[in-house]
């Protein structure tokens, strides 16, 4: 079987290829959550990395490609903490319930989300709204798969969950960059509750 990675020097090049990228993106992880986004640049990420900036264009491009590169690995290990949180609950319904009050919670408390959301609004809301496709993709095409599965493991009909992921998700996010209304979410009892009452039912539908 042919290990070519499409690099020159192989597999150990590409190896170190990405083991550079990931000190990428742990600066600027480390970065942004101290100084936020305005005050970052590529320089700074570079510098706390250990690497030249060209090496940082080389991989990123643009300073918002490595801001979408860090959202999304954080968004990974968001899912992570959530198939730990709702895996043992047996049903959808629960499970939805559950993963609502869970990203509320974890995007709130995050040190970069959080951080970003309180404090420079204008600046990243665009990653998670007009310029945020790869970001909503992502976690629609997260929700989508465990719907999916739910449809199959519960005897629910066979039908695309993929507009009920992203209706969902859309929900949830709306909720994130616009906390203040009429629906009140400070507790989690109060999301719980919401959840229950007006997106748990979407899976009947």
């Amino acid at each position: 079987m042919s290990t070519d990675t499409g690099h020159p020097g192989g597999p150990v090049r590409a190896e170190a290829e990405d083991r550079t990228a990931l000190r990428i993106l742990d600066a600027a992880l480390e970065q942004f959550t101290l100084l936020g986004l305005r005050r970052s640049s590529v320089d700074d990420v570079a510098k706390r990395a250990g690497v030249s900036r060209v090496t940082v264009f080389r991989r990123f491009r643009t300073k918002d490609r490595l801001v979408e590169a860090t959202l999304l690995r954080e968004l990974d290990r968001f899912y992570q903490v959530l198939d730990a949180t709702v895996a043992p609950l047996p049903t959808m319904e629960e499970r939805v319930v559950e993963g609502f009050v869970v990203a509320l919670r974890h995007t709130r408390v995050h040190p970069l989300f959080g951080g970003l959301l309180r404090l420079e609004p204008e600046l990243v809301l665009p990653h998670l709204t007009v310029r945020g496709s790869s970001t909503l993709s992502s976690t629609v095409d997260y929700l989508t798969v465990h719907l999916r599965r739910a449809q199959k493991a519960e005897g629910r009909p066979d039908e695309d969950p993929r507009p009920l992921a992203e209706l969902m998700v859309r929900v949830a996010v709306s909720f994130l960059l616009n906390p203040a209304g009429c629906v009140a979410m400070d507790e989690e009892d109060q999301a719980r509750a919401f959840a229950r009452r007006y997106l748990a039912p979407l899976l009947d539908a």
